[in-house]
């Protein structure tokens, strides 16, 4: 197994897996600052983000597109009652990680700040005989975007949908129909002063989510508001990444737990080598 091209392989679907929340707590400007006189628009943003947190976990179907081949797509669960963690299952062939595994489709966790992906047990190397790979986070987003991402929910729905108050040009687009479902649909821009510790995993430029996408100066969300407030669709776009996610059902998930250390083989020193080598 060729470490470099693993490295590579990593941030390619860490790009695809994070739901890419716009900021925490530490946004620097007020709802009323950023989107003037939109009362009513942000009032109707504020109780589906805290429907959103309430509910603790959902199941979700998910596209991201890179620019650099097909759409990666996945299902699976998002859960952020308690710190964000998510067990999906990935088109194999899309995020190119054939070499990993003769499944047509990858199960891949995110617990406690790491990856872990489900591969086929490997002759020689770290992965002998091991059937899960771990890569920790800060292999992927540099150990400041790590910490964002890992702490108060990272990268949860919810944590993008907390945001949105930090958001300026925000729209409601109007009524629509999404997967059989009533929506309203609001657009809004969040530029990196609003994105708090969370641009730290997207602005670094040492980071492998940052050369995947492009970087960028702002992020575009969309999100199309259902009954009981909460989120029927979700589409971010930031740099070359467009993240789609669908939610199907919300509330009652099981506890997404790490595999078993003795089953799991740690890249994460090859990869942050792999990515120096490359020059990332």
């Amino acid at each position: 197994m060729r470490i470099r091209h693993t490295a590579a392989r990593v941030g390619f679907t860490a790009a695809a897996l994070v739901a890419t929340s716009a900021c925490g707590a530490e946004g620097a400007r007020t709802a009323a600052d950023a989107v003037n006189n939109a009362d009513t628009i942000m009032a109707a943003l504020a109780r589906a983000t805290d429907r959103t947190e309430e509910v603790g976990s959902a199941e979700v179907r998910m596209t991201t597109e890179l620019g650099t081949g097909d759409p990666i797509a996945m299902d699976g669960t998002y859960s952020w009652g308690d710190g964000f963690a998510f067990d999906v299952e990935m088109d194999t062939a899309a995020a190119r990680m054939q070499q990993l595994t003769d499944s047509p489709t990858i199960r891949t966790l995110f617990v406690d700040g790491a990856y872990y992906y489900d591969v086929d047990p490997q002759p020689a190397g770290p992965l002998q005989g091991k059937e899960w790979m771990r890569i920790d986070g800060s292999a992927v987003f540099g150990e400041q975007g790590a910490d964002a991402l890992s702490g108060s929910a990272g990268g949860s729905p919810s944590a993008s949908m907390r945001g949105l108050r930090y958001a300026s040009d925000v729209e409601d687009l109007g009524e629509e129909t999404v997967g059989g479902k009533s929506t309203t649909h609001y657009r809004a821009v969040i530029d990196q002063d609003g994105m708090g510790r969370f641009k730290e995993a997207l602005g670094n430029r040492d980071s492998l989510l940052n050369s995947m996408t492009g970087g960028a100066d702002s992020m575009t969300m969309e999100v199309w508001v259902g009954a009981g407030d909460l989120p029927v669709r979700m589409t971010q776009t930031y740099g070359a990444m467009k993240v789609t996610m669908d939610f199907d059902t919300f509330g009652a998930a099981e506890e997404i737990q790490a595999p078993p250390a003795a089953r799991t083989g740690d890249l994460t020193d090859q990869v942050k080598k792999a990515k120096k080598a490359a020059g990332r």
